[in-house]
């Protein structure tokens, strides 16, 4: 039974589900003061988190994190699956970089000093759409495999099928 990813997605799905992986565990035991800090910092971009505790984000984000990092890692995982999973994520990093007053450059994309770790997340964007397109160019392919096989297929029959008339004639 072959896996449903390819040997390419692997370095991609390994670095990123490493990284993410670590984030999420290191959260895991963070202190009041620190789920206090990235709850004001996330609920300032996104107002919805607001009435969600610190402590409960912070525990929904580490969770978050583990699976996706998890996922990322296992090769069970589809690639579209792992793919469209890591672009939402990094969406949201995104959002926060794009969305948050101070992080970039006025007028600019470019970010500001205090915006550059933010602004590093575009990697996480890059490689969740580079493996959600793999999974959707690997489908067609095999697509394309499984025609060019029935097509094969029936050529071989139409060859046997004229080997045999011809010999009768």
């Amino acid at each position: 039974m072959a896996l449903p990813i390819t040997l390419s997605e692997i370095p991609a799905r390994v670095s990123a589900g490493a990284f993410i992986l670590n984030s999420g565990l290191g959260k895991r035991g963070a202190d009041e003061a620190t789920a206090t800090g990235m709850h004001g910092f996330a609920s300032g971009t996104y107002p919805f988190l607001k009435s969600v505790p610190p402590q409960q984000f912070l525990k929904v984000l580490s969770t978050s994190e583990i699976v996706l990092g998890a996922a990322l890692l296992t090769p069970f995982v589809p690639t579209i699956v792992a793919g469209a999973a890591l672009t939402a994520f990094s969406g949201g990093l995104l959002g926060l970089y794009l969305q948050t007053p101070g992080m970039r450059k006025p007028g600019s994309l470019a970010p500001t000093q205090d915006g550059l770790a933010l602004a590093k997340d575009a990697w996480l964007a890059g490689i969740g759409l580079s493996i959600m397109l793999r999974g959707f160019t690997a489908r067609r392919q095999t697509v394309s495999v499984k025609k060019a096989e029935k097509q094969a297929k029936k050529a071989e029959k139409a060859g046997r099928r004229a080997a045999r008339n011809a010999a009768k004639d």
